[in-house]
């Protein structure tokens, strides 16, 4: 059922005018995962907050999130402004990212314990507080999503409201804090929480298609007929905010790929764990390009490359740690230090804060203000690396380079 919408208050009625929303629109929010990099995220819903005019618990029908996103996506349920969450969201990333001491992550026990980070949880959203108690707070439904890896599947913590005013969801009676940390239990960084671990290992890094795809299939009980109660989300009438935490850039030469340095083993596993999900993200973003050409859906995505030419576009600012960074400005950073930027490395945190902010900064003076996908014709605008694709091309046309590479 979400928000009604015949009853819809004077402020959220502004709030679609000043982002373009069509006024019989379901409106759905997704939050990448990506560790510490979502306070990028965060910069961008403070912007998209402030030209609403009202806070995103308020603003959108359903919240969906992946790891770090899914912890943004329960504090934005329990009824927290994006301000509010930035400044809860750095408490709880210090506390996540809290190294244990033990040696490499990928022949040892997890580098990181989730003790502290429980506790902070319990005291933030509440010690016995359910999906269900929590949606009901502002009706907002939501999904946050792991990867139940005894049954091998992604799950999706789901909990949606009804039109006599019940909640539907096969989880909604499970603690929202549970939900939260099963989430952000990425492999090899922490324990799983039972079964569950990161949603960012599935191909739901980016949740935006199966949040679209639950909402409008999913969202409603069957009847005695077996068939689902007609759902409040219907196509065409649902636009989609989607929001990335930057999408990392590796910097790998090709030869690298041959002879990796040190444990051939921990190269691919760190490479698979960082790829994969990058890779699925795209998947999901070139789906809803097509249900856009075919004016099924309003999709709106808002992603970055983390690399020169990405930042080059935004507007320079000189607030960077020099002694980091070599310069204090935004625009002077090169591969050696964008390359393959972890989502524990805390060092990076107040970067991934100022690309955000300068971000939020492009949103506003490229005229976009949210109001329409950040993309021309159909590729993301602030997405810049595509590749050697020009040396490729002459490489594998060529026979004598072919049968010389290595076999």
């Amino acid at each position: 059922m979400a928000k009604p919408l015949d009853k819809m208050p004077p402020e959220r009625q502004k709030a679609f005018q000043n982002l373009g929303i069509e006024k019989t629109d379901r409106v759905i929010l997704s939050l990448d995962g990506g560790g510490m990099r979502g306070i990028l995220t965060i910069q961008l819903l403070k912007q998209l907050e402030e030209v609403a005019g009202i806070p995103c618990y308020e603003l959108f029908d359903m919240v969906a999130g992946t790891s770090t996103g899914g912890i943004i996506a329960g504090l934005i349920v329990r009824g927290k402004t994006a301000t509010e969450i930035e400044m809860l969201y750095e408490k709880l990333i210090i506390e996540v990212f809290h190294r244990r001491p033990i040696g490499n992550r990928f022949l040892n026990p997890p580098q990181y314990s989730k003790k502290k980070y429980r506790e902070l949880l319990k005291k933030l959203i509440g010690n016995k507080l359910t999906m269900e108690e929590a949606c009901k707070l502002h009706d907002t439904d939501l999904m946050i999503t792991s990867r139940d890896m005894s049954a091998a599947e992604e799950t999706f913590f789901t909990c949606f409201k009804q039109e006599d005013g019940s909640y539907y969801g096969t989880y909604k009676d499970v603690l929202l804090r549970a939900v939260m940390e099963s989430t952000m239990s990425a492999p090899t960084y922490f324990y799983p929480l039972e079964r569950f671990v990161d949603g960012g290992v599935t191909t739901h890094n980016n949740p935006s298609l199966g949040a679209f795809i639950e909402a409008v299939s999913y969202s409603t009980p069957r009847n005695k007929s077996g068939k689902r109660e007609p759902s409040a989300y219907s196509i065409p009438k649902i636009t989609v905010y989607s929001f990335g935490t930057g999408a990392t850039q590796r910097f790998i030469k090709p030869t690298k790929t041959l002879n990796p340095k040190g444990n051939d083993i921990k190269f691919w596993l760190d490479w698979l764990i960082n790829e994969t999900s990058e890779d699925a993200s795209n998947v999901q973003e070139n789906t809803f390009r097509s249900l856009m050409e075919q004016r099924s859906v309003v999709y709106k995505r808002y992603q970055i490359s983390l690399d020169p030419p990405a930042l080059k576009k935004l507007p320079n600012t000189d607030t960077l740690d020099k002694k980091i960074y070599g310069s204090k400005w935004l625009w002077d950073l090169d591969e050696s230090n964008l390359g393959n930027i972890d989502m524990a490395d805390m060092t990076h945190f107040k970067l991934m804060q100022v690309i955000g902010q300068q971000m939020a900064a492009y949103i506003m003076e490229s005229g976009n203000r949210f109001t329409k996908d950040l993309a021309e014709n159909g590729k993301d605008i602030l997405v810049t690396f595509s590749g050697d694709i020009k040396r490729i091309k002459k490489q594998m046309s060529d026979p004598e380079w072919l049968d010389n590479f290595p076999a």
